[in-house]
């Protein structure tokens, strides 16, 4: 089953050629990582599947639906969303259980009583990133590391088919990364399509299984993770030569002097 498609995609804005012909098809049970330099295009294709842009030319398809035939606003009711400029509307003030809670309803924050099943459901949301100790806790007083789970939390209260994260290991140090990066492993045992937008290679999880490698707009090369981040693709994509290994199911790589 096809989870979403772009076909022939070109974005253009003020006359500058953000994307060009960008190909892309998502299937059920794959996990894909969109990877590129900065200003390659990432978070532009993410903005397409949310329905936050629409192409110049090309056809977005997601969950069956064709974007400038449907309500977009009832697809996004499936996808889940990571991203710094959202975590950015949130009230630092606000209790943690409250702001995974607002992601039931897509809002930012509550202004009436929140139900106690709603309640309920953002708590075990935070058992599963192994976060219940800080329920209670301010946002504005957890670590980055901690806020991207709770980011993530959020994303998954309404059990969304299709789960978007746009750089979420931004900022991180080593422990923290790791930790975040755990938690989305863990994914893979969830009935979701998971897209992960990164210029760091070695946040390429075991449980991804495809690669779309960008730059400049233009899809490099997009398949099996194995078929994808070679040396070669990998210095086409970001102008460096490097050794690349693999170890424990994660890409790494060593650069040349």
């Amino acid at each position: 089953m096809q989870v979403l498609s772009l076909e022939n995609i070109h974005f253009i804005r003020e006359e500058r050629s953000i994307l060009s012909n960008v190909e892309l098809q998502v299937k059920s049970g794959e996990h894909w990582v969109i990877l590129g330099k900065n200003g390659s295009g990432k978070t532009t294709i993410l903005e397409l599947i949310n329905g936050y842009q629409f192409p110049s030319r090309g056809q977005v398809k997601v969950l069956d639906h064709i974007y400038g035939k449907c309500d977009v606003r009832e697809v996004r009711k499936h996808i889940g969303y990571i991203s710094q400029s959202l975590y950015e509307k949130l009230n630092p003030a606000d209790q943690v259980w409250e702001v995974v809670a607002t992601g039931e309803f897509a809002f930012l924050r509550f202004y009436e009583e929140i139900p106690e099943e709603v309640r309920g459901k953002a708590l075990e949301r935070l058992k599963d990133v192994r976060l219940s100790h800080l329920a209670d806790h301010p946002l504005g007083s957890l670590s980055q590391g901690e806020r991207k789970k709770v980011m993530l939390a959020r994303a998954l209260m309404t059990n969304p088919s299709i789960l978007i994260m746009d750089e979420p290991c931004s900022g991180l140090d080593l422990f923290e990364r790791e930790r975040l990066l755990e938690s989305v492993n863990g994914l893979s045992r969830q009935n979701i399509t998971v897209l992960y937008v990164t210029h760091h290679i070695e946040e390429i999880m075991p449980m991804f299984t495809h690669v779309a490698l960008i730059d400049d707009g233009q899809l490099i090369a997009s398949g099996t993770k194995e078929e994808v981040l070679t040396q070669d693709n990998l210095f086409k994509a970001f102008q460096v030569p490097v050794v690349l290994e693999w170890y424990q199911g994660r890409p790494w790589i060593k650069v040349l002097q």
